[in-house]
C-alpha cells in the first residue's frame, strides 16, 4: 500500500484512515511517499541569461530551497509514522520514499505506484470547488482519472 502525503491535514487524515482500517494486519506493508515539487520558477528563471555570478547565486538559492524542503519532509514522515504506530501498525511494516524535483506531482505518484507494484494508493483530499478544479486541476482528480489498474482511496 502506498500513502502519498504532502504535509496538509488532509493527507494526515489519510494516514489516520489507513491506521484505523488496517491495524492488526501483520502482513501489510506500507510505503509513505512525499513528492517534492520542482523549485519555483523565480528561483531558476527570471527571463534572461544569467551571468556567472547570477548563476552561482541562483544555484545556491535552489540548493537552500531544496534543503529546506527536505528538512520539512523528515518531520512530515515522523508525524505520519507516529500516527500509524499509534494505531498499532509496526514500524517494521513501513518504508518511506521521497521523490525530488517533480514537474507533475500526480504523474510522479502514479509512476511510483506502478513501479513499486502497489495495488492500493491512499491520498487525502481537501475540499475544493469544482470551478477551481476545472480551471487549475488537482492532484487527486488526475490520480483518479489516470490511475487505471490501481485502487485509489481518497480520504476527505
Amino acid at each position: 500500500m502506498l500513502i502519498a502525503i504532502d504535509g496538509s491535514e488532509c493527507s494526515l487524515r489519510a494516514v489516520d484512515y489507513v491506521g484505523r482500517q488496517f491495524s492488526g494486519m501483520g502482513d501489510l506493508q506500507i510505503t509513505i511517499l512525499h513528492v517534492l515539487p520542482f523549485p519555483p520558477a523565480p528561483l531558476w528563471d527570471d527571463g534572461h541569461i544569467p551571468t556567472k555570478g547570477e548563476k552561482e547565486k541562483r544555484e545556491s538559492e535552489i540548493e537552500k530551497w531544496l534543503l529546506d524542503q527536505r528538512a520539512g519532509t523528515e518531520s512530515l514522515f515522523d508525524r505520519a509514522i507516529t500516527i500509524l504506530v499509534g494505531a498499532g501498525i509496526s514500524r517494521t511494516q513501513m518504508a518511506i520514499k521521497t521523490i525530488s524535483d517533480s514537474s507533475d506531482i500526480a504523474d510522479s505518484i502514479l509512476e511510483a505506484t506502478r513501479d513499486g507494484g502497489y495495488h492500493t494508493l491512499v491520498v487525502g483530499r481537501c475540499g475544493h470547488s469544482s470551478v477551481k478544479e476545472f480551471v487549475m486541476g488537482s492532484v487527486t482528480t488526475k490520480l483518479l482519472s489516470h490511475g487505471a489498474g490501481v485502487a485509489v482511496c481518497v480520504v476527505e
